[in-house]
């Protein structure tokens, strides 16, 4: 499936939930926020919530420090 991802086109495999995309890209679904065609998707919702191609998304990994 082709997906628009922060702003760049990108082919995933098809059938991925959030929380399998936050996988595939090697992140750690604690630390980010997505959100899926303008909507934020809660975290309690990752497992089940299922992309679709056309999709718009934006990953934001949260970052600590001081």
């Amino acid at each position: 499936m082709r997906v628009t991802l922060n702003g760049e086109p990108q082919d995933l495999p098809d059938g991925l939930t959030v929380l399998g995309l936050l996988r595939h890209l090697k992140l750690d679904s604690e630390r980010v926020a997505v959100e899926r065609n303008a909507a934020v998707v809660k975290k309690a919702r990752h497992a089940d919530e299922r992309l679709s191609d056309g999709d718009v998304l934006e990953v934001v990994t949260f970052v600590g420090g001081g």
